[in-house]
């Protein structure tokens, strides 16, 4: 169902749209972790840490893909606001294009697997695994593309509810086959990553189906395929810079798992485990921004700056007061998740990933920050401060990354992630300050006079 954001109150819109989006993405990370806790449990800890030390590389490709559909759907977003239907058609065709095209482009480095696995230090022990999950995903990454494109133009006409059915569809489905391919067929690691490109599959097909019969907003036609470059460009030109944003983030989590190879197999083990759970207990952060760029998206292209301020505002205390949470729960309960993902107790692996935990979440209040003042920009059309925000994070995780692993080991290397966030931190809310001061000029002569913060609470329009 098309959900209209441009009235109402900011704080309301924003949280329950969130909602399905944390389901959504709570469903995702188990979709992930299923990977890893079937194969850690049936395989042994050798496999875990084949699977766990391409994860990493298999996280840059989920992360340019969202990424580069994200950048698509935003123009649908803007066009629902602004009511302009047919755009919303023609831009949706545009999308259908350049997922396709992007898709190709993914399938093209499927040679080159074993020459980036070997860059980053994988143990022979472990090499010919990995390459063989990471190339078996890679066959079906066209259906993560898709799927992940079809996604995000329902959440950009404010439907996140859609997204989630599909989502918990495909985790379950997914399960089912990683237990039928890893315990009943004997595959190993490759049937791990059949089961999840299968189920992939068949959440694109259902999706495509949905959207055919419930939303005639959507339906097309051939004059829409009729794509010009200026429509190409407008698309592109948003989906490229969130595509380089997003893979420099996943480069950053390459370098860090390279350093962390050269540890040894329960620090990679270790490493793998927490970095899944990080990302299962960051859902909230995560899904509040994901809500913020619809929410933003619609408002610009209703030109309601106002409302754009309220919200982000709002969502900024909001996921301040989660981000003192997580780490409370993280210290309590932190070693249990490990446990989760090991065949028998390892008191090393335990202690390694639950150090880690412990030490990123009390930095997980600069994190929060990321995800909602990135997403505004992106949702208002601004990508390129959300870029250079991510090369910043990149070049911090890095070469905090190595050079606090040489001096303090493991431990050092739990400081990376922390380092960077403030680094990004920093440069994307001074953008978002730099960006707002020149939309003022939008703002009425009443909304001027209004006192700052108090324009951030007050409901209007």
């Amino acid at each position: 169902m098309i959900k209209d954001m441009t009235s109402g109150s900011p704080i309301k819109l924003i949280l329950w749209f969130s909602l399905p989006v944390l389901l959504g993405n709570l469903f995702q990370q188990l979709y992930l972790m299923s990977d890893l806790i079937l194969v850690g449990r049936f395989l042994g800890m050798h496999s875990l840490a084949a699977v766990g030390t391409i994860m990493p590389l298999y996280g840059v490709i989920i992360m340019i893909s969202f990424g580069f559909t994200s950048g698509l759907s935003i123009i649908i977003a803007q066009r629902l606001g602004a009511e302009d239907y047919q755009g919303i058609a023609k831009s949706f065709a545009t999308g259908i294009i350049l997922s396709f095209i992007f898709s190709v482009i993914l399938m093209a480095c499927l040679p080159f697997t074993p020459l980036i696995i070997a860059l980053m230090n994988v143990p022979s022990d472990i090499f010919s695994e990995a390459v063989i999950f990471i190339n078996t995903l890679l066959y079906g990454c066209m259906a993560m593309v898709f799927y992940n494109y079809l996604a995000n133009v329902l959440r950009a006409l404010g439907d996140s509810k859609t997204p989630l059915y599909f989502l918990i569809f495909s985790c379950v489905f997914n399960i089912l086959l990683n237990m039928l391919f890893i315990i009943e067929f004997g595959m190993g690691v490759r049937g791990s990553a059949l089961g999840s490109v299968i189920s992939q599959i068949s959440s694109v097909f259902l999706c495509a189906l949905l959207i055919y019969r419930k939303y005639p907003i959507l339906k097309l036609t051939r004059q829409d395929f009729n794509v010009s470059k200026a429509r190409i460009y407008a698309h592109l030109r948003l989906a490229i810079p969130m595509t380089v944003q997003f893979s420099v983030i996943g480069l950053g989590a390459i370098i860090i798992q390279s350093v962390c190879n050269t540890f040894g197999t329960s620090a990679i083990a270790a490493m793998a485990t927490s970095i899944r759970i990080e990302q299962f207990i960051a859902l909230p952060l995560v899904s509040i921004g994901a809500a913020i760029v619809t929410f933003t998206a619609q408002n610009y292209g209703a030109k309601k700056i106002y409302r754009i301020r309220q919200g982000v505002f709002q969502s900024s205390v909001f996921s301040l007061v989660i981000s003192l949470i997580l780490p409370i729960l993280v210290f309590l309960f932190g070693d249990k998740m490990v446990l989760l993902f090991l065949k028998e107790a390892n008191t090393e692996v335990i202690h390694l990933a639950h150090t880690y935990l412990q030490i990123t979440t009390l930095f997980y209040c600069f994190l929060g920050q990321i995800f909602i003042f990135r997403q505004a920009l992106q949702g208002m059309g601004h990508s390129i401060l959300p870029m250079v925000s991510g090369f910043v994070e990149l070049f911090m995780r890095g070469f905090s990354g190595i050079v606090l692993a040489s001096w303090f080991g493991y431990i050092g290397l739990c400081y990376a992630g922390p380092t960077a966030w403030i680094g990004a931190c920093v440069i994307l809310i001074g953008g978002y300050i730099y960006v707002m001061k020149r939309q003022q000029y939008r703002l009425t002569a009443k909304e001027r006079k209004t006192p700052w913060p108090m324009r951030l609470f007050v409901r209007k329009r």
